[in-house]
């Protein structure tokens, strides 16, 4: 009988916070050649493969995120109201006259994306950054949940059939990259992060699928 904190896969016994395991060989999967045996993917209950929090890393991104918008914002409002056509012609020898429409709106317009583009960047990888994957009863679905800007967090449940693993985490230096169907982008897993369970997660969530 396995002992409290622990769950038997077929004989073969799953700690739930986190057990050594080698990478086993699984049909339809990508990775290194393990001992011979069947691991059963059918968990009676839910288990947690993955956990890695950075709630105060992601606070600071999106306060560096919103100080970045107002910084550029502030530009750009500087650029269309103080800018302003002088009338005047352009002295002799100038190509670029700062004081023309066409230098104030190019110079407006320039600033507003800047700033819209940092915002953009860090709001997509806080969506796309995992701190914690938790394998659902039955082994069927897969829970990800991702950051928000400034700590916040969210979680959505998706079949494991539409998980890949695009690279072994024993191959990637820094983060393991998963593709989700119809979900653009891939989401990340910081390998400074705990991995419970290795070979449930390396044949559930760490296998490649042709999706």
């Amino acid at each position: 009988m396995a002992a409290a904190g622990q769950l038997r896969l077929w004989g073969v016994r799953c700690c739930t916070w986190g057990a050594p395991g080698a990478w086993t060989h699984l049909s339809g999967a990508r990775g290194l050649a393990g001992p011979a045996f069947h691991l059963d993917t059918h968990v009676h209950r839910d288990l947690l493969l993955f956990r890695h929090e950075r709630g105060r890393f992601f606070r600071l991104l999106g306060l560096f995120c919103a100080g970045q918008f107002v910084f550029w914002a502030y530009l750009a409002h500087f650029a269309f109201s103080a800018l302003r056509p002088t009338g005047r012609p352009a002295p002799a020898g100038v190509l670029l006259n700062p004081t023309s429409n066409k230098w104030r709106y190019g110079f407006t317009v320039s600033c507003l994306t800047v700033g819209s583009l940092i915002v953009a960047a860090g709001f997509m990888y806080s969506r796309r950054s995992v701190w914690q994957v938790g394998l659902r009863q039955g082994g069927r679905d897969v829970t990800l949940s991702t950051y928000y800007p400034f700590g916040l967090s969210s979680s959505f449940t998706v079949p494991l059939r539409q998980i890949s693993c695009m690279a072994h985490r024993s191959e990637v230096p820094a983060m393991i990259p998963l593709k989700v169907q119809g979900r653009p982008f891939y989401f990340l897993l910081d390998k400074q992060g705990q991995i419970y369970n290795p070979q449930l997660f390396d044949v559930t969530v760490g296998a490649y699928r042709k999706l």
